[in-house]
């Protein structure tokens, strides 16, 4: 019988190495929540860096202990919906800085795994929300997530929000953040947001993962690209005139040093890597 203990922390052990995690709590989560929980019932379907140009693979069986590796794991494989590579979310979750007591806003929370290790991480003197549009998959987090009671699950696009938030993940691909996400950060807030294109008819699109950071100056994030990613496209918060300006600005340089996100209106220039009436993401600090 697989020792499930053993197999999750070289799981974490493996995760922190490929995603140079820093936060302790997060490596401890890792080791600890049972990823299976959180997705259907195996035999799994897989994906992985070797698979870009290759149809998903299946799980030998439906032992466990095969999702305890980088890899992500299909929660609806027919429309290609996955739950995302443990390194790229836990990365994410790493640079939100997370303390015990914040208030947590999860958008794309699918089954609801990602948001228990984020729920562990603030504990339960914090607050964390999980906004799902998939009505099933909602409904099946919020059972999932049933023993923390400091989490909430809804069904919804999140374009609205009603209370404040200290840290905010936007699990999927998206034009521009909306203004209601930046409205609710508070003061010290930060969010982690994947700003994409589409390139095709599939709803996979493709862009960097970008931190926001509440500064002084209301109308002026700090912003920085903590990584690149291929992830399932945002339903009823996209444009799609900023989508061909995510596609022009990923043309420029898909690694740009970006150090700000503004909000203010300003006329474009040689600074701004994506300029639009969403917002600028500028080279400017």
């Amino acid at each position: 019988m697989t020792d499930l203990a053993a197999q999750r922390r070289f799981y974490a052990e493996e995760i922190k190495a490929i995603a140079n995690l820093t936060s302790p709590e997060i490596f401890e989560e890792l080791a600890t929540v049972a990823r299976e929980r959180f997705l259907p019932n195996g035999p799994g379907t897989i994906r992985s860096e070797a698979d870009l140009q290759a149809p998903p693979r299946l799980t030998p069986d439906a032992d466990p202990r095969h999702v305890y590796h980088n890899l992500a794991v299909a929660l609806d494989a027919p429309r290609l919906l996955f739950n995302g590579a443990p390194s790229v979310l836990a990365m994410a979750i790493d640079a939100l800085r997370l303390n015990a007591g914040d208030r947590v806003l999860h958008i794309g929370t699918g089954l609801g795994y990602y948001t228990a290790l984020m729920a562990h991480c603030v504990g339960p003197t914090g607050r964390v929300l999980g906004i799902e549009v998939d009505p099933a998959l909602a409904e099946r987090a919020a059972h999932r997530l049933g023993g923390f009671p400091w989490v909430e699950v809804r069904h919804g696009d999140a374009a609205t929000l009603d209370e404040p938030f200290d840290a905010m993940l936007v699990n999927a691909g998206v034009t521009h953040p909306l203004p209601s996400w930046l409205d609710a950060l508070s003061p010290a807030g930060r969010m982690v947001i994947p700003i994409t294109a589409t390139f095709g008819p599939g709803p996979i699109g493709k862009g960097p993962m970008i931190l926001l950071s509440r500064r002084d100056t209301p109308d002026v994030l700090a912003a920085k690209i903590i990584g690149f990613v291929a992830i399932y496209s945002a339903i009823g918060v996209r444009d799609e005139a900023a989508n061909a300006s995510v596609g022009q600005a990923l043309a420029k340089g898909p690694f740009a040093p970006l150090k700000t996100f503004r909000r203010d209106p300003h006329t474009p220039d040689t600074t701004c890597w994506m300029h639009g009436p969403h917002g600028c993401l500028s080279l400017n600090g």
